[in-house]
């Protein structure tokens, strides 16, 4: 079973059917599919629902962990991040989406540091790497907030709605994180 994870004002979880309006009304907000690689835009009626339905088989199948964000105070869905895994190489790609409502206020990097620390701890995980698209730099100050170091820029690599996007790409091996017990380096493994 997936776990869920609390910070001070969050609660990561698993996804519910329940979920699917919010999801299409926050990740269909053209803003949000327009930073993302892989949100549609218009984000149709049962799509949010299929989404969620595929997520449990593949944290099964060890491929990817998504979790729901959402408010402790009021168990309001606020956005979604997770780790796409390749076990093999005991490496993850982070990924994330918080609503439009919710911008600026530090829920993206308070819950980053617990998938971090999910990531790391609990599924062993050697490397944990993001990209943003590089016309969104509020996502890599996120990553730098993690402490997430600076890889490199990568023109042209992805294409969104028919153009291509440059990206930035940020990067952390287990033994730099500084989880909440600022025990970098002890991992075992």
């Amino acid at each position: 079973m997936q776990p869920t994870l609390q910070t001070e004002r969050l609660i990561l979880r698993p996804f519910e059917l329940t979920d699917g309006e919010d999801v299409r009304r926050l990740a269909g907000d053209r803003a949000i599919a327009d930073t993302t690689l892989q949100i549609p835009h218009p984000y149709e009626v049962g799509m949010a629902e299929e989404w969620i339905l595929t997520r449990r088989p593949k944290f099964e199948a060890g491929e990817e962990v998504v979790f729901a964000i959402v408010l402790r105070e009021t168990g309001e869905l606020i956005g979604a991040m997770g780790l796409v895994i390749e076990g093999k190489f005991r490496r993850a790609e982070l990924g994330y989406w918080i609503g439009r409502p919710y911008w600026g206020n530090g829920y993206c990097t308070e819950a980053g540091r617990a998938v971090l620390e999910y990531g790391f701890h609990s599924l062993n995980l050697n490397r944990i790497h993001a990209y943003h698209f590089q016309r969104n730099p509020a996502s890599g100050k996120v990553m730098r907030k993690l402490g997430m170091k600076h890889e490199g820029s990568s023109p042209q690599h992805v294409m969104k709605w028919g153009a291509f996007e440059d990206i930035e790409l940020y990067g952390m091996i287990r033994s730099e994180w500084q989880g909440p017990r600022g025990d970098a380096g002890d991992l075992p493994g």
